[in-house]
């Protein structure tokens, strides 16, 4: 067998326990790639001597193993380094496309920082500045990271009080709860005057590459201005362009 083929079957065994990590034994491995098994058995064996999979001595059965891990953490470091340079040029055009000033933001325990600002034509004042903190219950990128978070997240949160900033602010956790449920559904959620009160904002989840919602690209301007409805031009546009970083930081929509 040559050098390239064996790379690639080695590739295929590691790619078959993605994306959950499911144990399988050396005939299972098999049967599902079509390989012979005395090849895949010679293959697991360097995998698991260089630690990209690990054998239970029980069942036998091989899983991802420590140096996959490692893979994965680099990748995730780089991703969180990058974001804001990767960002930077979809912020840009989602700018220009909808005319209004266009921020990213991340979660920062039970609440939101703003971490880079693309200005619009009109001055923007409302929207506050890099580093501001935003209450996650209030604010559209808050609201949308949260939504996309797991259910322990959204729980601990919802196990405190939800502070009113305006009188539109969504204080009681069964309408927060609904209101979840739908930007879930049609993935962008809105901010109408319940940060601050003149000011609305339009925001979709940023996904990293294990479908982890790291950050929401926000549209935002004077209420006035501003449509809120999910099909709107600039909801669409906010979607496409969180989509298209998402794409960037290799996150999958439909993993196998």
């Amino acid at each position: 067998m040559s050098t390239q083929k064996a790379v690639e079957k080695a590739l295929n065994i590691l790619l078959g326990f993605v994306p959950d990590n499911q144990p399988m034994g050396t005939v299972e491995i098999s049967d599902r790639l079509g390989h012979h098994k005395s090849t895949v058995s010679r293959l697991l064996h360097v995998l698991t001597e260089k630690g990209f999979l690990h054998q239970d001595e029980n069942t036998r059965k091989f899983e991802l193993g420590m140096s996959a891990v490692r893979l994965g953490k680099a990748v995730r470091l780089s991703i969180e380094r990058n974001l804001v340079s990767i960002a930077g040029p979809v912020m840009e055009a989602v700018r220009n496309d909808i005319a209004e000033t266009v921020a990213l933001v991340f979660r920062f325990g039970d609440f939101t920082v703003q971490s880079h600002f693309v200005e619009g034509p009109h001055r923007a004042n409302f929207a506050g500045k890099v580093g501001d903190i935003l209450s996650m219950h209030a604010g559209a990128g808050g609201k949308v990271i949260l939504a996309f978070s797991p259910p322990d997240v959204v729980g601990r949160f919802l196990g405190r009080p939800l502070e009113a900033l305006t009188p539109n602010t969504i204080t009681d956790p069964d309408v927060l709860i609904k209101e979840l449920d739908t930007v879930r559904r049609l993935g962008v959620a809105f901010d109408d005057q319940e940060h601050d009160v003149g000011t609305a904002a339009i925001a979709a989840p940023v996904f990293d590459n294990s479908a982890v919602p790291v950050a929401a690209l926000v549209a935002v301007g004077l209420a006035q201005r501003m449509d809120l409805r999910w099909n709107a031009p600039a909801a669409l546009r906010v979607k496409e362009g969180a989509f298209q970083i998402s794409k960037r930081l290799m996150f999958d929509p439909d993993p196998m």
